[in-house]
Order: C-alpha cells, then structure tokens, then sequence
C-alpha cells in the first residue's frame, strides 16, 4: 500500500525504554531537588529469563542460540524498550518491523508516496502469523518477540541454505536476509557483524535488569548461502569526503523520482554546495535511535528522510550517503537542511551516556574537524549543534521537533576532542555558558518507563525563582510536559548554551530564556564560565515586544514570479522590553527552492536572497531568529 508522507523529523518520539524501579533516597531535599516519590515495583521477570527465552526458542525451531543472541544484540543490545517501537517502526528485541507511514523530515511542507507494502516492513506481522499469534502479543513479550524472530530465522535458512543447517557457519544468508536490505553493501555488513559479535562475545545487563550474555565461538561463516538473496550491488565512491585516517565506505541513499509527478521524489535534493546553492554553516548531529544497519538499510530506500553521514557505535566506522553538496532531510526544518551537514550516530537518546562509545566520539570528532576545514565553519556549539536545537517552523512545529542526541550526549568531551573546549578565556560575564562537568552532574531524569534514576548528564534543571521549592520552568511550546521527561527540553539550560545573565541571588544565577528569566542553582558559579559571544541584542528602544522565528526566509518581494513566496510564522513566543538574548551571527535572509526531482541544480533549483536581515540568537533550549529591525545592539 501506498501513503502520503508529510512534515518528518527522522528520530521522531516514538518509543520509551524498560527500567528497573527503585526507591529514592530519604533526603532528597539535600539534593537541591524536588523529587516526586517514586513508586517500587518487583521486576515481573527473573533477570535470566530473557537468556533462557533465546534458549528455548533457539532449541524450538533449530536456530543456532549463538546467531539469535547476535542478531537481537547488533539490532537493539538485547533491550525490549517495553513493547514501543524505533523509528524504523521495529518492535521488541528483534526489532521485528511493522512500518505504516513516516512523515518527511524536509521540513518544506513537501509530500511524498512512499510503497511500504515490501515483506522487509513488515515482519512483526509475519511473524505472529507463523506463530499464530496477534502482532500485539510480539510487540509487548518479549518471549513471543524472539520465538517470532527464531521462526523468521529458520524460514530465511531454508530459502538460503536449502534447509535448517546445523553448521552455524551456514547461516550467513539467513541473517543478510534478516537485515531487510537487498543493498549487498547493508545487507552482508550486518551479517559480518553478527558474525563478528559471536567471534568475540558479548555480556552485559539490561535497564530492566536482564543479564544476557554471548560467549565467543570463532565460525568462519559461507558467505555463498547470501547468493541466493541476489542482492544489489553498491558501487564504492573512492572519494568519500572524509580524513583518509578514517574507515569510510559510501551507500547511496535513495534517490527517485517516484511516479510521473516531478516533485514527487524522497530522501534529499541535488545542489552544489557552496559552488551553487545555499552556503554550508552548521553540522548538526544526531541519534539514529537504532542500530546502524537498519539506519543504512532506511536511507538506502524512499524514507522521506536521510542525513549525510552514518557513524557506527561499536568501531566508529562511517558511512557516508550523501554528497555534501546535496541537502539531506534530516533536521526537519528546511533552512537548517540547506544550510548543514547532518551526522547520525548510532545510539539511543534515553539510554543513558554508556551507548555513546569513545571510539564513536572520536571518529564523530575527527570527520567534524575535517568537513569544518572545508567548509569554514567555527569549531564552537553555535555552529557545531545537536538536532535538539533546530526550531520549527511555525508554533505547532517547534512542539514536534526532536529531542535527540538529548540528556546524554557529553558535549564537553566532544568539544575537547574538536580542539575547542568550553573553556572561560576572553569570555563576558554578561553572559554565561554552561559547562556542568558532565561525570559528576547527575540529574534525576525520566527516561520514558516512570522512574527517575541519576545519570551523568548534559544539562541543568531551569527553575522560576531562584528556590528548589519553586516551580520548574515550563516552555510556551510544551506547556503538559512532566518536569523530569528527559524529552521536555523546556527547562534544561544544556552545556555549550550561552545566555545573557539576569540577576544572581546567592548560588542562583538567573538568564534570559524562552521570553522570560529562568533560574538555576550555580554554587560559586562553579557550572559556567563567561560567555563568548560578540552580541548581545535587546528588542528596539520603543517596542514593548518582538517577534522570533524558526528560519531567517527572505520577506515576499524577493521573490521572482516564478516562486511562491515562503511565509515566514512567528514562533509561540515573544521578546519584552529590556529583555537581552545572546547573537551569534547576523544573516541576510535566503531560501533554496528545490521542489522536483532533477540531476543537477543548474537551471532547475533557485536561490531567493532577501534584504531582510536576522541575528540567530540562543533563545530556549533551540536556536531562535529575530529581524535585524526590530533590535538593537548591545556591545557585551
């Protein structure tokens, strides 16, 4: 069946992580936090039954245990998530996949059909269907989920191996077919990896407590049982736009027109960047929110979304799927995609610091300082920013946008790794930066399963008054979220940010934030140093307010006849008078118009260049626009 794709965001909300429940410490007033009392449960499982679950359905239907153990760890590291899926639309432990629909995360209002009928979206479905059982019960057990894969598994083995073979070496097709990919280049990755996680093993406990443990076996699989899938063959760009340091391949990610409808086409538009097009300014990292090969198998394909490199967690190996010179749909607003560079990183946002691996980091840090060179851009978090700062586009946008790389994500480890520490020399202390100490700030946080836990962490709580017994901040845009959702980016002021300084009381230091002061506790000012930024902007002497925005599009008279001209919505929030927010740059305002499918740039995609001017400010927890009119300038 076909949908309609619209508005997307790649790592959307759409699942929530198991925990183990506790009970919070007596004193938690001596915390300097108002924690709500958390409710204790006993696990429903023993922390073994998960091992004993592959066990037994490894012994049900013939399936090496070795090869259900690697499989389920190199697609969701043995986590079952409590029953929601990844945004691959997999469920369970063995991301077994039941996809609908996506929406585009061009964020250009654009549209797409996307075929999601092909087997590989659907075998949860297929799956319950062997068992017979309702798709529901693989999605919420478990047990169910891997007996489900178990069963896909010994199927894949007959197609491949022309029977169930006893011989773990012989199971290689199976596991490339498993992957859903008919790209060899993704396909036979992901059962190189398997096979090298049994070569290795692997232990480790879950966040519901499972203790899940692979013991290393060395089988040379038969790379021949994968003939049979006849799988497409990806052509290898020598020139991948990388260090020559660094293990790189290029996968193209799809690119069609997909029906007699020009403007009907997915996963990114054709530029020239900088030659012709908009200028590169900003590399915006994420979280895939699952495993890197699924993550190559969604660009590879129409997706409606897509990002310019792909970093593995284990090695941090890349994948490069884009040209830079092309604009990928991956941050969901259309004037961040033509002006960056988008990175994934395999990991998940919720699951707390220990998924993001040192050897993902450093590889992530090293491609960064290389595409900077290239393209001019400053090594500093205004320009170096996570997904979690992009702004809608409109008010009911910027309530969507995502939350990813999130809490966990060690900006000031990454940040000494570039060569660019946040560090407090030459800065004013009209502002600040936040530099929280990532090991040792731990925060209560909710990550999705309604317990609060401590994690090393990337931010500080925002408070109304400068009082624990005051209420958290609440942002316009997210007016319901719980004060400790580790997705309510609302009221966490995150390391690297810069605001103007509002007043200090004691060990609390107040800024400017989201149209109002919001307060945090800074003992000694311990968790910020001065702020660098040359600018410092106030709304114009006689205006009580103004007006930001989520993008810097040209004003309607630049645009020829030939374009229509693309509005630009006022956000949820206001600037009131007296009020001063931190500019990073001032831009003339630009707007790329690539709307159908084309080979090349050249005589079909348009740039529009305004006379209307912006300052990007730090305004919330995103980044913000106002009109160079409406302010005036304060020299810091």
């Amino acid at each position: 069946m076909k949908r309609t794709i619209k508005r997307f965001s790649l790592i959307a909300a759409l699942f929530a992580l198991t925990g183990t429940a506790f009970v919070l410490p007596v004193n938690t007033s001596s915390l300097g936090l108002s924690i709500p009392k958390a409710s204790a449960s006993e696990p429903s499982i023993q922390a073994d039954s998960i091992q004993q679950a592959f066990k037994k359905a490894a012994q049900e239907f013939n399936v090496p245990e070795s090869i259900l153990l690697s499989v389920s760890y190199n697609l969701s590291r043995w986590e079952h998530h409590n029953g929601k899926p990844s945004t691959a639309g997999g469920y369970g432990i063995m991301h077994l996949t039941s996809v609908i629909d996506h929406s585009s995360a061009k964020g250009d209002e654009e549209t797409a059909d996307v075929d999601f009928s092909d087997e590989s979206f659907h075998t949860l479905e297929k799956a319950a269907k062997i068992l017979n059982l309702s798709p529901e019960a693989l999605k919420q057990d478990p047990v169910q989920n891997i007996r489900g894969a178990a069963a896909l598994l010994a199927e894949y083995a007959e197609g491949t191996a022309g029977g169930l073979p006893e011989n773990e070496s012989e199971w290689y097709g199976a596991v490339a077919k498993y992957s859903g990919s008919d790209d060899s280049a993704i396909a036979l990755d992901f059962a190189d990896q398997v096979y090298q996680t049994i070569n290795q093993g692997e232990a480790r406990e879950t966040l519901d407590g499972q203790k899940v443990q692979l013991a290393a076996e060395h089988f040379v699989p038969n790379k021949s049982t994968a003939d049979s899938l006849k799988l497409k063959q990806t052509n290898k760009d020598p020139e991948t736009e990388a260090p020559n340091s660094l293990k790189t391949q290029f996968i193209p990610a799809f690119y069609q027109q997909l029906s007699s409808n020009p403007g009907n086409y997915t996963n990114y538009d054709v530029a020239d960047r900088p030659n012709f097009g908009p200028d590169i300014r900003y590399i915006v990292l994420h979280d895939t929110e699952v495993g890197y090969d699924p993550t190559l198998m969604l660009f590879a394909r129409s997706y409606a979304a897509s990002s310019h490199y792909v970093i593995r967690s284990s090695d941090g190996h890349i994948t490069q799927m884009i040209k830079n010179k092309d604009v990928a749909w991956h941050a969901g607003n259309w004037y961040f995609n033509m002006h960056s560079i988008g990175l994934e990183h395999e990991g998940f946002a919720l699951k707390g610091a220990t998924w993001f691996t040192e050897q993902m980091y450093r590889m992530s840090a090293s491609l960064v300082k290389y595409l900077a060179e290239q393209y001019d851009i400053p090594l500093d978090r205004a320009h170096i920013i996570g997904h979690d700062e992009v702004p809608g586009l409109a008010p009911l946008n910027q309530s969507r946008m995502h939350s990813d790389p999130a809490t966990f994500w060690d900006w000031e480890h990454y940040m000494e790794l570039l060569g660019a520490p946040i560090t407090p020399s030459h800065g004013s202390r009209k502002m600040v930066t936040l530099k929280p100490h990532f090991q040792t700030n731990e925060q209560y946080v909710d990550v999705q399963d309604g317990n609060l836990r401590k994690h090393p962490s990337n931010f500080v709580y925002l408070y109304t008054a400068p009082s624990f017994d005051a209420p958290y901040f609440k942002d316009a845009a997210l007016p319901n979220a719980g004060a400790f959702e580790a997705l309510n980016w609302g009221n966490k002021f995150k390391a690297g940010q810069t605001f103007a300084s509002a007043g200090q009381e004691g060990d609390w230091s107040a800024i400017w934030y989201s149209g109002k002061k919001a307060w945090f506790y800074n003992p000694d000012g311990k968790l910020t140093v001065p702020g660098k930024t040359d600018i410092l902007i106030t709304p114009k002497e006689g205006k009580t307010s103004i007006p930001v925005y989520g993008s810097a599009y040209p004003e309607a008279a630049a645009y020829p006849a030939d374009i229509p001209y693309k509005s630009i919505t006022p956000l949820q929030y206001t600037i009131g008078e007296g009020q001063v927010y931190a500019a990073e740059e001032k831009v003339k305002a630009d707007y790329y118009n690539a709307k159908v499918f084309t080979l090349t740039p050249y005589g079909v995609h348009k740039m529009v260049y305004g006379n209307e001017e912006y300052y990007r400010i730090h305004f919330n927890h995103r980044y913000a626009f106002v009109k160079a009119a409406d302010v005036d300038i304060i020299n810091p």
